[in-house]
């Protein structure tokens, strides 16, 4: 194909053409923010205890005294699964006893909720879990419900990668958005906790779709250090915006129902974009389609008042059938060398534990002291100084040496905060907020990093690829999260080790900085020794 970046330099880097380019599609991840992580709010579970029915004939002294206490992570609070039995406690109250004074309540039997949950209504007018009562025996829904929309996350990272390899990256970038917004809204009317799980998974496999399309997208068509910026401060600092927002969305929407409409709305003014994104010029060569790539980079010397030469690939001149078509490349061609294996394979172990953190700590937030709004916007806020960090890195420094450093720190952080005292709750959500910057940023250099090593013919399958890696490691994330009930530190034990062994393992791939972003298999960089 040639050396793409030079037969274009006629454009500039940032001229009218890149600056649309640049922004339209930076404005894509915005919505990213609000799904991706909108189930801290949908699925939190707010204080609940079982139901004492009103018809129940009982006094309000034993009315009170009906649910037992129990001391969790060393406060005392009341049962959420169980109650004193309610036909004892109606002939205690119709004799006239008194409990505690004429009734040892620690000898009357307990019983589960059979008349269903009473929902503390402080925080949440209603979320799922309170709609559908994932509590007690059907508490393992609630970490599944995330689950689930991380496996389709992660089917939608596997197959929009070689369908936009395969058809291009704008329509399956515009085909993902619409199925992301269509399916949040219809979410909204889920009459069930199986048909929102069955359309949560519709949503997550557009989700992951439309981020993938538009990262690989941006940094083919953008050149020098607006790709840079694009890849780490863009797309992933729109991202953080989309992010921001929810916990203000979610404040103004306290039931579950109306936040997913407000979430699915604003989508539809990201229709007339199609009209305005171009196709990748890379991807229209790597398939013979040259005299469509021609065109849209002489629209774009248009927009940048500059002259396109009369044969833009001149080193081509007169030999356009030299441009063929080239061979679909699919998974098994991610295994097909041992080089290739080797770097797939280290790349998919860094995604994976990179998005266990990330998700990790973000879906953690609102089990943290304080109020869960306030914590939410403090967990994305710290996401922006994270992908400036990341900008600056890929601007200046190596991403071998890089990458492991920040996943070394990152790591370092969570491992010791089962260190601090249970009487500095605002030190461990320090540490735990720091740690999540420095995951953050590995986490936007790693998407850049990849998209350097592979070639043109096959990125986005290989992007692609590492990102259902890495969307196993997000379906993983909410049982990290549920250990907390167990133990408040072990989340943090298992995060902090697995991100120190990974950080060890990235040193052995191959450096990408200063670089010419590959256009076939042959020029991919080789691993180091």
């Amino acid at each position: 194909m040639g050396d793409f970046d030079a037969d274009t330099a006629f454009l500039g880097n940032w001229g009218r053409f890149q600056q649309i380019v640049f922004f339209l599609l930076c404005t894509t991840a915005v919505p990213n923010g609000f799904n991706a992580l909108s189930i801290v709010f949908l699925g939190d579970s707010p204080p609940h205890r079982c139901l004492i029915p009103e018809a129940a004939n009982i006094t309000e002294e034993w009315r009170q005294a009906s649910i037992p206490t129990q001391v969790v992570n060393g406060e005392t609070e009341y049962s959420r699964c169980t109650r004193y039995r309610l036909d004892l406690i109606s002939n205690f109250s119709a004799q006239g006893l008194s409990p505690s004074k004429d009734v040892n309540l620690s000898e009357v039997p307990l019983e589960g909720c059979s008349d269903g949950w009473t929902y503390s209504k402080e925080t949440y007018q209603s979320t799922i879990v309170t709609e559908f009562d994932l509590v007690c025996d059907n508490e393992w829904k609630q970490p599944f419900t995330t689950s689930i929309y991380f496996f389709g996350v992660l089917s939608g990272s596997f197959f929009s990668g070689q369908l936009s390899d395969r058809f291009g990256r704008k329509p399956i970038l515009f085909i993902t958005m619409v199925i992301q917004t269509l399916f949040t809204f219809i979410q909204a009317f889920s009459p069930s906790w199986e048909v929102f799980s069955v359309l949560f998974f519709v949503v997550g496999l557009g989700q992951i779709s439309n981020y993938v399309a538009a990262f690989v997208l941006g940094t083919e068509v953008l050149t020098g250090p607006p790709r840079m910026i694009y890849a780490s401060l863009g797309v992933c600092g729109f991202f953080a915006i989309g992010y921001m927002t929810l916990p203000l969305f979610a404040y103004f929407c306290r039931d579950w129902r109306t936040l997913l409409i407000a979430l699915s709305l604003p989508s539809i003014v990201y229709i007339p974009l199609w009209w305005f994104i171009p196709e990748s010029p890379r991807w229209l060569l790597s398939q013979g389609r040259v005299e469509e790539a021609e065109a849209i980079l002489r629209d774009a010397a248009k927009k940048n008042r500059v002259t396109a030469p009369e044969v833009i690939f001149a080193h081509r001149e007169g030999s356009q059938k030299q441009f063929k078509k080239q061979e679909f490349h699919g998974f098994l061609e991610l295994l097909k060398t041992s080089n290739i294996r080797c770097i797939t394979g280290m790349l998919c172990l860094m995604w994976f534990t990179l998005t266990i953190g990330y998700f990790g700590l973000s879906l953690n937030t609102s089990n943290l002291y304080g109020d869960p709004y306030l914590n939410c916007f403090i967990s994305a806020a710290t996401e922006m100084p994270a992908y400036v960090a990341s900008w600056l890195s890929l601007q200046y420094l190596p991403r071998r040496l890089c990458s492991s450093f920040k996943m070394l720190l990152g790591g370092g952080l969570l491992f010791f905060i089962q260190l601090v005292p249970a009487d500095l709750p605002s030190l461990a959500i320090s540490l735990e907020m720091i740690g999540k910057f420095f995951i953050a940023s590995a986490s936007a250099l790693i998407f850049a990093y990849t998209g350097e090593l592979y070639p043109t013919v096959m990125r986005n399958t290989a992007v692609g690829t590492c990102s259902m890696a890495s969307r196993v490691g997000s379906s993983v994330a909410p049982y990290f999260v549920h250990l907390g009930t167990y133990d408040k530190n072990l989340p943090y034990i298992l995060l902090g080790s697995l991100t120190i062994i990974s950080a060890a393992i990235t040193l052995f791939l191959p450096e990408s900085f200063g670089r010419p972003l590959p256009d076939t298999i042959e020029q991919m960089p080789k691993r180091e020794r």
